[in-house]
């Protein structure tokens, strides 16, 4: 790859092996997302998904291979210092929100920007409450976890994530626990991450929502990519056969 070519890229997964034990969940892994694109991960449960996301944003070290995230060598990343700087850089949302239930919704989204990043507050909260106005929870700012809705309390927590201003967001079945209308209104807010361009990977079984916002699809199995394209080329012509009896299963 050419040094113009490597600009252009968000993040970069090269040959990535990880094992619990002696299960091998990543098999040689190798991805790349372009600045600014949108990539959905999609595959049967237990075939690396999310251990991958988690890889990306140095959860999980590697056993083998390497992942680069802008600046960050994510693969030789062990001092904290250097893993608080990637996750300012990547921030991850979860199936399930993880939000402090004693803390307002407001208090929530500017805790990280405050003591990890040591932000000043005033800042912090003007930010904050425009992320909630993004997220359409104005309104909500006083408002505890136990008092918002499934869907409203994951969009508290994508806003949580964009407070710590990242340049790459990985979304990791953020819609899995939701029940349909409360799912519509996490996805519109993920629609809209993507079209103002924010670099995003999505691990998720919303195939029609893949197919609408996503640049790249990559279907994985059993730790492996098995094949990837556009949209339009991985849900109408799927080469492998693998994809092909998964895609039968799930559209």
């Amino acid at each position: 790859m050419n040094s113009a070519d490597q600009a252009l890229v968000a993040v970069q997964v090269e040959d990535v092996y990880k094992s619990f034990g002696k299960v091998a969940v990543l098999s040689g892994m190798t991805m790349t997302v372009n600045k600014g694109e949108a990539v959905c991960l999609i595959g049967p449960s237990g075939s690396g998904k999310s251990t991958l996301l988690r890889c990306i944003n140095g959860l999980i070290d590697v056993d083998a291979g390497r992942i680069q995230v802008g600046p960050h060598p994510v693969h030789q990343i062990r001092a904290e210092k250097d893993k608080l700087a990637l996750r300012r850089d990547v921030s991850i949302v979860f199936q399930q929100y993880n939000l402090f239930p004693h803390r307002t919704a407001l208090e929530n989204i500017m805790m990280a920007p405050i003591k990890v990043l040591r932000q000043d507050s005033k800042e912090v909260e003007e930010r904050a409450r425009a992320l909630l106005k993004k997220v359409r929870l104005e309104g909500k700012e006083n408002s505890f976890p136990g008092e918002l809705s499934g869907g409203q309390q994951q969009r508290v927590a994508i806003a949580r994530a964009l407070a710590m201003q990242p340049s790459v967001m990985l979304f990791d079945e953020v819609t899995a626990a939701l029940d349909p209308e409360t799912r519509k209104e996490v996805l519109i807010t993920i629609r809209q991450l993507v079209e103002e361009g924010m670099t995003s990977i999505l691990v998720t079984h919303e195939m029609g929502f893949a197919r609408e916002i996503a640049d790249q699809v990559y279907f994985t199995d059993k730790g492996v990519i098995v094949e990837h394209g556009s949209p339009e080329q991985m849900f109408d012509q799927p080469q492998a056969q693998r994809t092909r009896d998964f895609l039968e299963q799930v559209l």
